[in-house]
């Protein structure tokens, strides 16, 4: 992994004058949303990417920024041409399971949204099937519950969806405890536990590890502050890691690449091929999955691309505003300590 840099805050008017803000259409509804909204810069590195989700506060919004800087002002050498991914299926009908898994060229690995609210858990069961159904009995298969289950439910819906061989369940419960006590009630399931929102979401994200809560780490590049600190926190944390996206534009999605290059767990696709997800991209050679694969690289933006997928001028101005907030709170982070500046 790389050492941690020292990145001198840039100045908020040098950010103001690349800030170019997106919203990218989904092909399917995706954590609630239909629209993809991010705002990119360029620094001296190239082309990298601030996009918190719309519902996080300013504080947590920090990390996300600090990922930006150290991706476009710091110099990260790829650790492979390319790293392998998996699919991934939205909370849509089991009929709709073949046309998704078609967008993933070569993919072997399929993450599948389980849990949507206004969906049961038959729902879940059968798109589930459907997924092995189509990949055939040599795919792995990991399910995504974003913590939206109790630890009641979380224990009957593994046990309802063990017999389709799950890789692991990601974040089924929402606490440290409960992923703790689930991973003790389904021991005998042979379906590992993993963490997503209890590492990127939480003041400690060792913590999980520390409680012996899970069997695997997902990481994310933007939530935990960028390449190098994420790079530390998978060196510290004495477990498998996948590295998997924050539903990023392919700029971000580049982020993710470089680190699960360096970091990912050898035999776990990264959760890097969301590319597939949007309808258009703000470059015209997006990271998209080509034999179950995307390349380490940095990407470009085009001009026409970034003027067609244009955020409406009330989000744009809405982005700038939270970019001018979040800048100040960094600024004021690193004025009390420079490490935490970086």
């Amino acid at each position: 992994m790389h050492e941690p840099t020292d990145i001198p805050l840039p100045d908020l008017p040098d950010l103001l004058a690349t800030a170019q803000v997106v919203a990218l259409p989904m092909r399917n509804r995706f954590r609630g949303i239909t629209a993809r909204e991010a705002l990119l810069l360029r620094g001296p590195e190239g082309w990298t990417e601030f996009s918190p989700f719309v519902e996080y506060d300013d504080a947590e919004a920090a990390a996300w920024l600090r990922a930006a800087l150290d991706f476009g002002w710091a110099r990260h050498e790829p650790a492979a041409d390319s790293v392998p991914v998996n699919a991934t299926v939205p909370a849509v009908r089991a009929d709709d399971v073949p046309a998704v898994l078609a967008r993933y060229a070569g993919c072997s690995t399929a993450k599948v949204k389980v849990a949507e609210p206004g969906t049961t858990l038959q729902d879940d069961v059968a798109r589930v099937r459907a997924v092995r159904r189509t990949m055939g009995d040599d795919a792995a298969i990991r399910i995504d519950a974003n913590t939206l289950w109790s630890l009641d439910e979380a224990t009957r819906a593994i046990e309802a969806l063990a017999p389709f061989r799950l890789q692991y369940a990601e974040q089924p419960v929402a606490t440290v405890p409960d992923l703790a006590e689930l991973r003790r009630r389904v021991a005998g399931l042979g379906v590992p536990i993993a963490a997503d929102e209890s590492v990127r979401k939480a003041s400690d994200p060792l913590a999980v590890a520390r409680a012996g809560a899970a069997d695997v780490l997902v990481v994310k590049a933007q939530p935990l502050g960028g390449i190098t600190a994420a790079g530390q926190i998978v060196a510290e944390a004495g477990l498998p890691c996948v590295v998997s996206s924050a539903i990023d534009t392919s700029v971000g999605i580049a982020m993710g690449a470089f680190l699960a290059a360096s970091a990912a767990a050898d035999g776990y696709a990264c959760g890097l091929g969301t590319a597939a997800m949007f309808t258009g991209d703000v470059t015209a050679e997006p990271l998209l999955p080509s034999a179950g694969r995307i390349a380490v690289r940095r990407v470009d933006v085009a001009p026409d691309l970034l003027h067609r997928f244009a955020a409406a001028p009330d989000r744009r101005a809405w982005w700038l505003a939270r970019l001018r907030r979040v800048h100040a709170l960094v600024a004021a982070d690193a004025a009390q300590s420079p490490e935490q500046g970086r």
